[in-house]
Formats: C-alpha cells, structure tokens, sequence
C-alpha cells in the first residue's frame, strides 16, 4: 500500500513525461464534478462538527485526530441516503465531490495545530497579559494556516507529480474513496458502525458527566426546572459510571504506593471510552510506552518526591502538582528525540532543500501547452499568497504579540523553508514534525531573543501552524492525484476548510478555556502546551532555575531520548520491542488514567487483530473515530452548558 504509484504505460525519464501521462491515464477531473456547492457545504459541516472533536481531545492528550477518512464515509453515507429518500433532488455523489469534501473537513479538523492546543495556552500560562482577544486569536490562527496552504503549492509538483512520494495516509484515503464509491456493502457496514459507536460514545460521556452539570445549569432561566436524566444517570445504578466529584476508583483507592493511594497518583480509571478508542488507534508500540512511562512517573518516582518534599501533597489538582516536575524528564525526552530524527534524516533534510532549487528551474517542454498549467495551482497564487500573507502574520506578531518586525519576517523566512522539510517527511513517513520543527524556531529566537518568552511562543506557532496545513494539503492532493482530481479546486476546498474550522475552534477554545486557572488540570491537562511552557521557560530562565532533582531529571530525560532513538535505528527489527521515546515522555506529562485507558485499547485492538484480521481492518478506525467524535460531542456540549451558567447575569 505504502509503495503505491499511478500506473504508468511506460517509465518516463523527465518530469514532463511523467505528468502528461498522468493527465491522460489517470486525470478525470474535466470528467466528473468535483468542488460543488454541496461537496463544500458538507465539507464545512463536517469538518466545523468534527473539528470539536480535536479541540477536546487535543486539550486532554495534545494530539489530534485526521478526519479526512472519517468525514468520507459519513458524506458518503448521507448522501446515499438522501439520494434514495430524494433521488431528483440529489444525483449521484461522485468520488472526486467527496475528495474535494475531505480536503475541506481535513482542514477544518487541523485547525487546532494552528496554536489552540499548543502556543496559545502555553501563553496563557506564562503570560496571561500577553493573549489577544478571541477576535484576534481568530484571525491569527486562520492567517498561519491559510499561509501552510500556499506553501504546499510549490512543493506539490515536485514531491506528487515527479518524485511521487508516499504519503501514506492519502494513500489510505484513496483507498477508502474507492471502496466507499464501487458497489458493496464495505461502506454502508462502515458508516452504520461509526454512527453506533458514536451514540455509545455520547451516552457514555452523559452517563458520566451530565447529571453534575445538569444540576449546575438548572438554574438558567432558559432552561427546564425538571431533569429526568437525573433518574438516568444515577449512581445507585450505574457504579461504574459516577459523577466527578464521586468518581469510582475501580480498587484503587485500596492499592497502596508508599504512603499513598493508587488513585492519589492519578493511576485509576475515568469511565471514559475516548482515551480507549484513541488507543485503538495509534498502535500498540506507543501505547506500551505510555503505560510503562506512566508506572515510573507515577507509581515509582511522584511518590519518591512527594515523600521528599520536592512535590506538594496538597494544593491544587495531582496532576499539576506532579507534572509541574515531571515534565523535566518528559519534555526533554520528546525534544532530543525529535530533533535528533529530524537531523538523523539528513538525507530527507537535503532532498528536502534541493527542493527548493528545482521549483523555481525553468522547465524544459517538449513542444505544445503543457496542460497542467490550467489544473495546477497557478505560481502566481503561491508567489501573492506567501507575500501577502507572511506582511500580514509580520505585521500581528508585532501588534499582538510586541514581536519585532525584523524577527517576524525572520520566523516567516524559516518557516517557508521548513514547510518544504515538514511536507517531505511528511511524503517519506507520514509524519509531519510539527513539534520538532517547532523546537528548531524556538531554539533560534532563545537566541535571538533571549528571555522574551512571547517572543520565543508565538514565533514557534508560526511555525507549527503553518507546517500543519502545509502537511496536511500535501496528504490530501496525494490522494487526488490518485484518483485523478483538479489540484487547483483542492486547493480552493482547503482554503475554505480552514475558515470554517477557526469559526468553530477559536469561540470553543476560549468557552472552555477561559483563564489559565483550568490549564493542567485532570479537566484539561493541555500536555502539548505543557511541551511548550517547560521549552520556552527552559530557554527563558535557564536551567539554574530548576530544582536540583528537575535537572538530574532534564540530563535522564534528554539522555533517554537520543539513546532510545538510536537504539530504535540501529535495531530497527526489534522496535515494537524498544519504548517509543515520544510515548513514555508524553506519560511524563498527562495524567495516568489516559495513558492506562490507551494502553487497554490498544490491547483490545491488537487482539481483534489477531484474532480476526478482517474485521480489524474494517471496524476498527471507523468504531474508534466514531466513539472519539461522540463523546468528544457530547463533552463540548455538556462543557458548554456549564460555561452558560458562569455567563449568565
């Protein structure tokens, strides 16, 4: 699947070849609709719905979710229905419409990568004056990720159409688009199976967490003065499913560590499915190495310091108690690891600058109109867009963020350049290194900038935002140019994506995040932001700052990040068996019942997989896709009544 290339008649020896014989063989967007009104509309609804999704879990684990997949075989499935209720109305939904709508619900869903999971709470964290108005927070986040979109132009045609690079996941979408699109029942089972799982999802979440909120906002004038949820989500009947403020400990309240509880520590469980379908998701590997760095956190070395006087035993939640000193060994774990792949992949690294070079070469045709000019993004749109675009971010950093124009056209400079390094690894191993990439800017503006920690955020969150999209865009025109679509109206999908997104993202990040005071919470422990806050203070005060044990704990941290790394390169045939660097440092920083819920799903999905291949295969993204957008949902919704009861007069 990975190796996957446009069958060709022939090999072609130049890049002219190579793409009129794709125009021919393979292009059949003059053929079939593509970016219609409908495919747009959805696209935005989609995406806007199940971009909340990211917002929650993106706050509670500091990843985020693709939704290109999921929002296809949805718009695939209520399409199909209303073509049967309404078959006049409704035609045909074509496999390039439904494309042209994931590009426009991927978009949409990405919109948390802009900041709202990352730079924008570090912010509020460490400088709570710094943080502009949501107003705009909005047009910021939408300006970097519109500025990702035209930095992937120029790179489309080199990467796609010439080198013909991976990109896994477009594969994979592909994939799906074709399935969904050739008769069978594959997609039918699939979209029932998401929506169930979605249901359970919601019910799960209310069952848990309503009657508390419930209770909180039957005050509102608005609102009913009955609630016969109440009744529903009591826990006389449902134990395993009590409130927040009762939560069952399932036995780990008796196991004790030291002088304290299991559940002291945060190693319990939260009657959660999201964190289970999350699991299910990102593999085994990581999910072994959360558990295992969770168990040394939390069971081994928060004791240890708690018994010692380093961490607090009260005040505030366990979790900001304990990370606040643990994220020194978590952070600097991710941060060798990252950077030390990033340069490892050398190779990458100056393919990805030679790049940069063979865009701008003048190309040499063979005689007659090159036919991909009128269906590419034009370079002109590139060349306006990147100019126009990188003033204006210059031009807010320095009037929201105090940032000097020199440094911002600097950050926007070294951001066009690690756009073309994000999109070929992102092309090579379908990971786009936004953290990493971001780590590099961070670590430039520490010295350029020192000790200006706005400075050192918000140059970063360019970018990782821009980085974000331009990946994004990338892994979305891979699975185009598979199935033969007009880059150009994928790129206009996307474009609109990204507005409909920041019109949902920004006003429910700040709904529910509406002072610092929730940051580092088991509500939300925001671990991404964390990343950010321990570099950026790391850079700005300087290692002396710390604890003693925090800077034994930042030389093991760092230490186990490159040896981890280099021994998952030298034995490269036994890396399930070597703890993913990045998943035991991310335990260091969230709480232990999402690393404990991750690692049964995980377990759960490898056994299915075992068991029954097939099946694992055909249920098992769209179950987890579904239960993580439902009760993502229904956790936004309830969050959000209970924020209507702090506004209402």
């Amino acid at each position: 699947m990975a190796t996957e290339r446009i069958p060709l008649a022939e090999t072609p020896r130049t890049p002219d070849e190579i793409e009129r014989d794709w125009y021919e063989n393979v292009y059949a967007g003059d053929r079939m609709p593509q970016l219609t009104i409908r495919a747009l509309v959805m696209g935005m609804l989609l995406g806007g719905v199940m971009s909340l999704s990211n917002v929650y879990i993106g706050l509670k684990a500091g990843w985020s979710i693709g939704v290109a997949i999921t929002s296809s075989i949805l718009a695939y499935a209520i399409f199909a229905g209303l073509q049967r209720m309404f078959p006049k109305w409704f035609p045909g939904f074509s496999i390039l419409e439904n494309n042209a709508m994931a590009s426009c619900a991927s978009a949409a869903g990405y919109m948390t990568g802009a900041g709202l999971v990352n730079a924008i709470p570090a912010l509020m964290m460490l400088n709570p004056q710094a943080v502009p108005s949501m107003g705009q927070v909005f047009v910021w986040v939408l300006i970097l990720s519109w500025l990702g979109v035209f930095l992937a132009v120029p790179a489309k045609r080199q990467m796609i159409n010439v080198e013909q690079l991976p990109f896994p996941s477009g594969i994979a979408a592909a994939a799906t688009l074709r399935a969904l699109h050739t008769e069978g029942g594959k997609a039918q089972r699939q979209a029932a199976a998401l929506g169930i799982a979605g249901l359970i999802g919601m019910i799960t979440t209310w069952l848990r967490d309503a009657e508390a909120k419930w209770l909180q906002v039957q005050s509102l004038t608005w609102m009913p003065k009955w609630s016969p949820v109440v009744g529903l989500t009591s826990p006389a009947w449902a134990p395993w499913l009590k409130l927040p403020h009762i939560r069952a400990t399932w036995g780990t309240d008796s196991i004790p560590v030291r002088s304290y509880k299991l559940n002291q520590l945060t190693m319990s469980f939260e009657g959660s499915l999201l964190f289970i379908a999350v699991g299910a998701i990102i593999g085994f590997r990581q999910a072994w190495s959360l558990l295992l760095g969770a168990i040394i956190n939390y069971v081994i070395l928060a004791p240890m310091m708690m018994d010692a006087g380093v961490i607090a035993t009260t005040g505030g939640s366990a979790l900001r108690r304990i990370s606040s000193w643990s994220l020194w060994i978590g952070v600097p774990m991710m941060v060798t690891s990252g950077l030390l792949l990033f340069f490892l992949q050398w190779k990458t690294v100056v393919r990805a600058f030679s790049t940069i070079t063979a865009l701008f070469k003048p190309k040499v045709r063979g005689g007659g109109e090159d036919p991909m000019e009128r269906i590419e993004v034009p370079g002109s749109w590139f060349i306006g867009g990147f100019i126009a675009l990188g003033i204006v971010a210059m031009w807010m950093g320095h009037r929201f963020f105090a940032i000097h124009y020199w440094m911002g056209a600097i950050a926007v400079l070294l951001t066009f350049l690690l756009v073309v390094v994000a999109g070929r690894s992102t092309g090579e191993t379908d990971i786009t290194p936004t953290g990493p990439l971001s780590k590099i800017t961070q670590l430039s503006f520490g010295a350029l900038a020192p000790g200006n920690i706005t400075t050192n955020l918000m140059t970063a969150n360019i970018t990782a935002g821009a980085c974000s999209h331009a990946g994004d865009l990338l892994t979305d025109l891979k699975s185009g140019y598979l199935l033969g679509a007009k880059p150009r109206q994928q790129f206009l999908a996307q474009f609109f994506g990204v507005l409909a997104g920041g019109l949902v993202v920004v006003p429910v990040f700040f709904l529910l995040i509406p002072n610092a005071s929730v940051l580092g919470t088991d509500q939300w422990p925001a671990p991404a932001a964390q990343v950010w806050r321990g570099v950026a203070e790391l850079l700005a005060k300087g290692v002396g700052a710390l604890h003693p044990t925090a800077r034994v704990g930042l030389v093991i941290g760092g230490t186990l990040g490159i040896v981890l790394t280099l021994l998952e390169r030298a034995f490269p045939k036994h890396k399930p068996f070597i703890p993913s660097p990045v998943g035991v440092g991310l335990a260091f920083t969230i709480t232990g019942y999402y690393s404990v819920s991750m690692f049964i799903g995980a377990l759960l999905a490898a056994g299915l997989h075992r068991a029954n291949k097939q099946m694992a295969e055909e249920y098992v993204v769209p179950v987890s896709s579904g239960v993580i957008a439902g009760e993502s949902l229904m956790g936004v919704a309830i969050a959000l009544l209970a924020v209507a009861k702090v506004l209402e007069p």
